[in-house]
């Protein structure tokens, strides 16, 4: 096989990673992998807002918005008014989120993170701009996306 080849079936095989992990979490959880990240966010403080979400996934408030109004219509995290500023609406993670979080099988993003944080620090260099050019190459650096590994719909 040249290396067309190879590099085709390399982005193949993590398309179809991506979208095994998106069914079996779906199965498991009821979530999309970008629901379950911005869950795992809000559970890291316990309490957080839309705007702090926005900024660490680095995608628009509104896309933020949309993926937290499906976690509160499961029930996962609710809205309240942030008792120190009366202009901010906090997002805090409920029992049934932290449930969810604690139950759901280790995501694929983890493992990578898990993976990636292992490897030296040349070694990540040369993945992340091997990466950055795959998606230059595929039109799609400027996209919004959130940092989790999905191929499925917010």
């Amino acid at each position: 096989m040249d290396r067309i080849d190879s590099s085709l079936i390399a982005l193949r095989r993590i398309l179809r990673a991506t979208e095994m992990f998106g069914r079996e979490l779906a199965r498991s959880s009821g979530l999309t992998a970008a629901q379950f990240r911005v869950l795992q966010v809000v559970g890291e403080t316990g309490q957080t807002t839309a705007k702090a979400i926005s900024t660490r996934m680095r995608v628009s408030q509104a896309t933020i918005t949309t993926l937290i109004d499906k976690l509160v219509s499961r029930g996962m995290v609710v809205r309240k008014k942030s008792l120190t500023d009366r202009r901010q609406t906090d997002i805090i993670i409920t029992g049934t989120g932290r449930l969810t979080i604690g139950e759901t099988p280790d995501p694929l993003q983890q493992r990578y993170v898990r993976r990636f944080a292992d490897m030296e620090d040349w070694e990540q260099a040369m993945v992340l701009a091997a990466l950055e050019r795959v998606a230059t190459m595929l039109d799609a650096e400027d996209l919004d996306v959130a940092p989790v590994l999905t191929s499925g719909e917010l």
